[in-house]
């Protein structure tokens, strides 16, 4: 896209003690029944493990991806000073695989975007879907800082939360990097929801986006859902009110075999990074 722009202390009972003896009994039993809670819940957190432990599951994930076929759905708008859209890029595309086992988009919903602020390219759908949705494999651990801010209930999951950042930041727009904030779940050890941006930003400007991420086939943890209502200040004093949901569904392990016989007819193409956003002229 070119930017101008997812688990009972149990109460022990003893009805023939005597009543006196029953409440200390109780007391006693109610004490040691939450000392083991207690300290369960504040045992202490092996970060490096935990680190270790879901990066090396992103690695396995993002091989696992190359493996799937789905479908995106990508939305991005420009808003007014009044909440009006000025501006909008739809675009639904399934992603399919050829004989040679290469991924190919196929476009199957694309009207002509009104976006007038801002251009669209592939690069920033799939950079603010998640930065590449698997940025913080286990081959680039000794890239990011990891800080450890402590544990957080994330719908139906406990979670341990981290902040990531770059430790350095490249020149380079084309080397991009995560910056932001992860949740990992506790029981599975991995990432269920992201959220931050794409660094470095040069002349280009990237919206802090939010990713969902939910269990597929019972194993994977893949994106399903990517949100940001964000300002864009450029450097040369444009600024550019942003709103964008991703939805990834459709996810099945096969690669079907696609052939292109009318290029006319069928609109299927092979997804290529394109140039980083960068504002329009006035």
């Amino acid at each position: 896209m070119k930017l101008q722009i997812a688990r009972m202390s149990a109460a022990i009972f003893f009805a023939t003690c005597l009543l006196s003896f029953h409440g200390a009994t109780r007391q006693a039993q109610a004490s040691k029944s939450a000392e083991p809670q207690s300290q369960a819940a504040n045992a202490p957190v092996n970060v490096d493990e935990i680190i270790k432990s879901f990066t090396a599951k992103e690695t396995e994930f993002r091989h696992a991806l190359s493996d799937y076929a789905f479908t995106r759905d990508a939305t991005v708008q420009t808003i007014g000073m009044g909440g009006q859209i000025t501006g909008e890029y739809h675009r639904t595309s399934q992603f399919v695989f050829n004989d040679s086992n290469e991924r190919f988009e196929k476009i199957t919903f694309f009207p002509q975007p009104t976006l007038t602020e801002i251009s669209v390219s592939q690069e920033d759908l799939e950079d603010l879907g998640g930065v590449q949705p698997f940025a913080l494999e286990a081959s680039k651990i000794g890239l990011y800082n990891f800080v450890y801010v402590g544990k957080e209930r994330v719908d139906e999951l406990d979670t341990y939360v981290f902040d990531v950042a770059p430790k350095v930041i490249p020149k380079k727009v084309s080397e991009r990097f995560f910056q932001g904030r992860i949740w990992v779940d506790q029981q599975d050890v991995q990432i269920v929801k992201v959220k931050g941006k794409g660094v470095p930003e040069g002349n280009q400007r990237f919206p802090i986006f939010e990713t969902y991420r939910q269990q597929v086939d019972g194993h994977y943890w893949f994106p399903v859902y990517t949100y940001s209502d964000d300002q864009l200040d450029f450097p040369k004093g444009q600024s550019v009110h942003l709103r964008m949901l991703v939805r990834y569904t459709d996810y099945k392990r096969f690669r079907s075999k696609v052939r292109i016989t009318d290029v006319e007819n069928q609109e299927e193409i092979q997804a290529q990074p394109t140039p980083t956003p960068v504002p329009k002229k006035p």
